[in-house]
């Protein structure tokens, strides 16, 4: 594996472990492509605080994806290469800050590249609030598992749970949850352990598993990656911090993706429970904004399998290619009126 991730990271025209200042702090971002002239694509992971599938650690490991894109592996301040204590005083509003400052970054260091953004579940409350500050400087987003609105919280959990073979007693424990007019972090996590453990909303029982130890495996071999990065892809900064995790319970981002200035694709796995594939269809169907689209992945959940992510994958590389066609056919006029 090693040799390999060499030989493939030699063939490109950049693979650099660069240091930016984002938001005023000084973060590690690995910038990698076959070629300088690819369009850019920056991967905003889930969690918070978790880099995953793609990180800093994955030098080498995508030539599939460095082929085709000037990929960003950024792992957010508070885990990874960039892990810090996250405390109390952060808000969601820093990190779409930070988010901000990299597009901004990116963009002077490429003025002719297009710029994508690949936002997973919390990643994609990044893709959306920063495509609405600054749309002007994103070609296109994709987005895996969209966060919309009362996460943990909605109709479509609270059913899919109470149809669930759970035990009596949490059953009860979670007609108090639903009774309750304030949530708090530990209600959420209690509302994922379940998802996780009698529904498919996570990971279908019938479909592929999420490939963790490949996962492992490649951040193991990173010449990116000390052991202690390694660590802090689970135990970072981010794990004792609830400030980030109350805001997201009251995220709701239906508006904001219904009025998206640039094409942006939801993409859901058919089973997701945790971010509700209901949900994101019913924002889509209720939209008369051609920006807004949306693409359903059989046999996936929140977390998807190999396979699955492999479709999800070729489905923005080929919403990304229609974009940019598209651009290829609008005369220079249409380009100047649309900044």
């Amino acid at each position: 594996m090693i040799w390999q991730r060499f030989k493939n990271s030699s063939q490109n025209e950049i693979s650099e472990l660069m240091t930016m200042r984002l938001s005023g702090f000084k973060q590690k971002i690995l910038i990698e492509g076959r070629f300088r002239t690819n369009p850019i694509l920056i991967f905003l992971h889930g969690g918070p605080g978790s880099p995953a599938p793609f990180s800093a650690g994955c030098r080498g490991m995508f030539p599939e994806l460095t082929e085709r894109f000037l990929m960003v592996y950024w792992d957010q301040l508070g885990c990874g290469v960039n892990d810090k204590q996250i405390s109390e005083d952060f808000t969601i509003e820093h990190f779409v800050s930070m988010t901000e400052d990299l597009v901004k970054q990116l963009k002077q260091m490429f003025p002719k590249n297009d710029l994508y953004l690949f936002g997973y579940s919390w990643g994609s409350i990044l893709s959306t609030l920063v495509t609405k500050r600054v749309p002007h400087l994103i070609n296109g987003v994709m987005a895996l598992g969209q966060i919309v609105r009362n996460l943990g919280f909605n109709e479509f959990v609270y059913y899919a749970l109470e149809h669930a073979q759970m035990p009596k007693f949490r059953q009860r424990a979670l007609a108090k949850i639903k009774a309750k007019a304030k949530h708090t972090p530990f209600d959420l996590r209690r509302i994922e352990y379940w998802i996780k453990k009698y529904t498919n909303g996570y990971q279908p029982k019938r479909a592929e598993k999420y490939p963790l130890f490949s996962v492992i495996a490649i951040m193991l071999s990173s010449p990116d990656y000390t052991f202690k990065d390694l660590l802090a892809v689970i135990l970072n900064g981010t794990r004792k911090n609830q400030s980030l995790n109350k805001e997201m319970m009251q995220v709701d981002l239906t508006s904001d993706l219904q009025n998206i200035e640039v094409p942006y694709i939801m993409i859901q796995g058919q089973d997701d429970l945790l971010t509700p594939t209901q949900m994101a269809r019913q924002t889509y169907e209720h939209t008369y904004n051609p920006n807004l689209q949306y693409a359903l992945v059989n046999n996936c959940g929140h977390l998807p399998g190999k396979h699955a992510l492999r479709e999800v994958l070729l489905i923005g590389y080929q919403f990304f290619m229609y974009l940019a066609n598209q651009k290829k056919k609008q005369k220079p006029t249409d380009l100047l009126n649309k900044k």
